[in-house]
């Protein structure tokens, strides 16, 4: 059985881009997570012990998103799910969506970005 934690529509300003004026400005960029585990046991526990605190998982996602600029969406999302994956032992798996509202495009959007996903290895 799995069962999913989510996170959505976290916003954080971040220097990710291939432009010179992303990385010297910034810009807002919105994740969405969803985090696949066992709730069984804290459904029958009612123990923050026997699950994963939410706030630590903004903690983390905020840092490995912040701490290196990127120049593609990839490589951070990519950094969120390693560390997500290595904080947190009771998550199998991490679908992470990152939306760039303001992407330096020449076309009206409502929205770009990414989606992907990762799970441990047996």
């Amino acid at each position: 059985m799995t069962d999913t934690i989510f996170v959505t529509g976290l916003s954080i300003h971040a220097r990710h881009g291939v432009m010179d004026h992303e990385t010297e400005v910034g810009q807002r960029f919105v994740i969405d997570l969803e985090l696949y585990t066992d709730l069984s046991e804290p459904a029958r526990t009612d123990r923050l012990a026997d699950t994963v605190s939410y706030a630590e998982v903004v903690a983390t996602t905020t840092a490995a998103f912040k701490n290196t600029n990127y120049k593609l969406l990839e490589g951070a999302a990519g950094a969120v799910a390693d560390a997500i994956l290595s904080h947190f032992p009771r998550i199998r798996a991490v679908k992470i969506t990152v939306h760039k509202p303001h992407a330096p495009i020449a076309a009206i959007f409502d929205d770009v970005g990414i989606m992907l996903t990762r799970s441990r290895h047996p």
